[in-house]
C-alpha cells in the first residue's frame, strides 16, 4: 500500500522534559550500572526548530520503509524550509496527501518512493500537486 497521511496535529507547546542518560546503550553487552543523568529532554527539541511552521502527521503504508518511514510512524513537517531535490515531503497529489522524496531530473519533478513496488510520480505545474513541507524527522511507538 502506497504511503499515506492518515492525520495531521499541530505544534502545541511542551514544556516537559524527560531524563536524558548521559551513556549510550550497546546493542550487544550491556555496560555495568550507569546512572549519570545528562540533563532533560524534550522531543520537541530534537524535532521542532520553527514551532509556527511545525506540523505532525501519522502515515499509513509501505512505500517508504526503505527510507525507514513505517505505517504508524509519526513524522515532523517543517513547512519553512526549502523544497529541493533529495529531500523527503509531504505532498498532497491529485488530492490525495502522500509522503516521498523528491527528485529532479532533466527539469522535471518526480515523486518517489523508497520501495521499488511502486512506480515514480512525475509532477509539473500543470498537475495537482502541493508541496506541505519537508520531512525532519520521525517517532515511533514499540508498544501500544
Amino acid at each position: 500500500m502506497p504511503t499515506k497521511v492518515l492525520e495531521i496535529s499541530t505544534v502545541q507547546d511542551k514544556e516537559v522534559g524527560i531524563p536524558m542518560y548521559s551513556s549510550s546503550p550497546a546493542a550487544g553487552f550491556p555496560s555495568p550500572g550507569d546512572d549519570n543523568i545528562e540533563g532533560s529532554l524534550n522531543v520537541h527539541d530534537l524535532l521542532v526548530k520553527n514551532p509556527t511552521s511545525t506540523f505532525f502527521v501519522r502515515v499509513s503504508g509501505d512505500s517508504m520503509e526503505g527510507k525507514g518511514i513505517f505505517s504508524g510512524d509519526v513524522l515532523a513537517v517543517d513547512r519553512s524550509l526549502e523544497v529541493k531535490s533529495g529531500r523527503i515531503v509531504v505532498a498532497a497529489v491529485f488530492g490525495e496527501m502522500v509522503v516521498k522524496e523528491l527528485k529532479q531530473k532533466d527539469g522535471k519533478c518526480f515523486l518517489y518512493s523508497a520501495n521499488s513496488e511502486y512506480a515514480p510520480i512525475e509532477v509539473s505545474g500543470a498537475d495537482d500537486c502541493f508541496i506541505w513541507g519537508v520531512v525532519v524527522g520521525s517517532v515511533r511507538q514499540f508498544l501500544v
